[in-house]
């Protein structure tokens, strides 16, 4: 980490947990007992303080709206004794949603994407939906399969591909300012506990997203992928999970490794993001 601060741009359409895990995060970070620790006093948490008083109450927290966008400091240190300041985002998830559907990206996310040297991509599997072609079904098959519906859209698979290629290419145009190099990339998959899978969070990723996968391995050399259950089990926004609330939201919740082990440590993805840059800059 650096003291001018470390910016991680966090992108997850709606519904994939932003909201949840930011919370989480914080409650882990206060503890000081994971790989990253808070180290003095955090600003802007308004963004989180709606989500943090739901959790406390056993509820999900309520969506966020797609307008904001919000950046929050925390000051931070590592188990080496490493301080900075981890700058950490809260926004509506449309916002990704209409970057895809409308190939635009704002002057104010271009910023965002050409000054964050880590990238965080959250995907919740169990949204997404693979769509036939001749990977998955026989030619002939697809021949004689008439469309429900004659509208072209595009599959979940295309559109990860199409935003990771505008990001790519906004963060690659010449800009005074911009920091050299490619961003270090990892890949939250969430709601991990509702997924049922057994394998490594890789191997879930080319299970059920094959084509994303080549992509990615193609882009980014030995991409890092992790689970995320953010909350540790499901939670709904009107009705009070009593064995939650009194146990508290500090208590629930867990990361996947890229080998396959659980832990209870929700700050591991951001440590290992934040390594691998420290490591590429000292190589």
């Amino acid at each position: 980490m650096s003291g001018s601060g470390d910016s991680i741009l966090l992108i997850g359409e709606s519904g994939v947990g932003k909201t949840h895990y930011g919370a989480q995060l914080l409650r882990r970070l206060m503890k000081k007992d994971c790989r990253l620790r808070m180290n003095g006093q955090a600003t802007n948490l308004e963004p989180f303080e709606a989500a943090l008083e739901s959790l406390s109450e056993g509820k999900a927290a309520d969506h966020t709206a797609t307008s904001i966008y919000v950046d929050s400091v925390w000051p931070v240190s590592q188990e080496d004794g490493t301080c900075g300041q981890l700058i950490w985002p809260e926004y509506g998830g449309e916002q990704i949603k209409s970057m895809i559907e409308t190939r635009r990206v704002s002057d104010a996310w271009c910023t965002r994407v050409q000054q964050a040297d880590r990238w965080m991509l959250m995907i919740r599997l169990q949204q997404t939906q693979l769509g036939d072609d001749v990977l998955s079904r026989p030619l002939s098959d697809l021949r004689k399969a008439a469309p429900e519906n004659p509208a072209h859209q595009i599959s979940d698979q295309a559109r990860l591909i199409e935003l990771l290629q505008m990001l790519v290419y906004v963060r690659g145009m010449s800009s005074p300012g911009v920091r050299p190099g490619s961003p270090q990339l990892a890949v939250l998959l969430t709601c991990w506990d509702e997924l049922g899978f057994e394998g490594t969070p890789s191997e879930a990723l080319q299970v059920r997203l094959p084509m994303f996968w080549a992509f990615l391995s193609a882009t980014w050399p030995a991409p890092t992928v992790m689970g995320l259950s953010a909350l540790g089990r499901p939670l709904t926004p009107h009705t009070s999970d009593s064995d939650y609330s009194s146990r508290g939201p500090e208590q629930f919740g867990f990361v996947v490794t890229p080998e396959g082990e659980r832990s209870p440590d929700l700050t591991w993805p951001i440590h290992l993001l934040l390594d691998k840059q420290s490591q590429q800059e000292a190589d």
